[in-house]
């Protein structure tokens, strides 16, 4: 297995929907297999492929319950349901976390990585893993769920950081 580079915010392969996957082959099989130790080394809690450059729609996760690291091919949300606030981050805009409200519950079907379809419902930590990397497979930042305000300052602190990197 090998690690991938993390993109980070200002990547353009980041604001770019990805792709259905078509052929469920060993090609996959390794590019979850490379995604989860990336995810574990970051370390997150859930990585979409996009997020390593590759535009197929993918992602992994593992929110430690005792389940292990899991995988979801071509997925799709609904049954939406309640609200919960979390203190949100990404390991594409690392470091920073902001309270997000998103949905409660949802529903996710999607296949394994042998192409068998997989229903999972989501709670709160769950569902929000859920909902975080769909929009990263849909081509959307963390950054676009802050409010005006949260945004600015979010822009202000990612500008600061390229400037103090640019400077060494």
């Amino acid at each position: 297995m090998a690690l991938h580079t993390i993109r980070v915010h200002g990547d353009p392969v980041l604001r770019q929907a990805t792709l259905p996957v078509v052929d469920f082959d060993a090609g996959l099989v390794r590019l979850v297999e490379d995604m989860i130790e990336t995810m574990y080394d970051a370390p997150g809690v859930g990585l979409a492929a996009n997020q390593v450059g590759v535009q197929k729609r993918v992602f992994v996760w593992d929110i430690g319950h005792g389940d292990g690291p899991q995988v979801a091919v071509n997925p799709t949300l609904s049954g939406h349901d309640g609200e919960w606030t979390y203190d949100e981050g990404c390991l594409s805009v690392p470091g920073l976390y902001w309270p997000i409200v998103r949905p409660k519950q949802v529903t996710m079907r999607a296949f394994d990585i042998h192409g068998n379809e997989i229903v999972r419902e989501g709670d709160e930590m769950l569902a929000r893993v859920f909902l975080h990397e769909v929009d990263h497979l849909d081509g959307h930042l963390l950054l676009e769920r802050l409010d005006g305000d949260q945004r600015k300052q979010a822009m202000r602190e990612l500008r600061s950081r390229d400037v103090d990197a640019s400077s060494r």
